[in-house]
């Protein structure tokens, strides 16, 4: 198989569902590796990039990146130590999911139900660590 044919399939298609076991975590909004092999953002959010700048058009969060993305390990699951490029690894329970297409490169949208705290984007947003993106959060209910 070509290394273009596995870049494609590394994007759960738009509106399929897909369980996500987290591995490791990059900053507060994603990505979020999976050992099923899914790299994930979190749909309808923004964070502060790891050096506390936020992009361009993004929403911006008053929350410290590191405290986002510490945060966000602690919604899904228990840190386990630091990646070779410093992500953040983490052991927690298996996620369902729901993909929103491509987040840019090989990164998967979605929607992610964590059963450690319920809706990662939600919680994200309440906590304070994400700022909620109109743009990409549609018709999302939190519940």
């Amino acid at each position: 198989m070509s290394a273009l044919l596995l870049l494609a399939a590394a994007v759960v298609p738009a509106g399929e569902a897909f369980t996500c076991t987290p591995e490791a975590v990059w900053d507060g909004d994603g990505p979020v590796w999976c050992e099923e092999g899914p790299r994930i953002r979190l749909a309808g959010i923004a964070a502060r990039e790891l050096d506390g700048s936020c992009s361009d058009g993004h929403p911006c969060p008053a929350a410290d990146a590191m405290v986002a993305r510490d945060a966000l390990v602690d919604l899904i699951g228990r840190p386990t130590g630091t990646g070779r490029h410093g992500h953040v690894l983490v052991a927690g329970p298996a996620m369902r999911c729901v993909s929103t297409g491509s987040a840019g490169g090989d990164r998967t949208g979605a929607w992610c139900i964590s059963p450690k705290s319920g809706d990662l984007s939600c919680a994200m947003v309440r906590g304070g660590w994400a700022a909620r993106w109109d743009r990409y959060w549609g018709r999302h209910e939190c519940r």
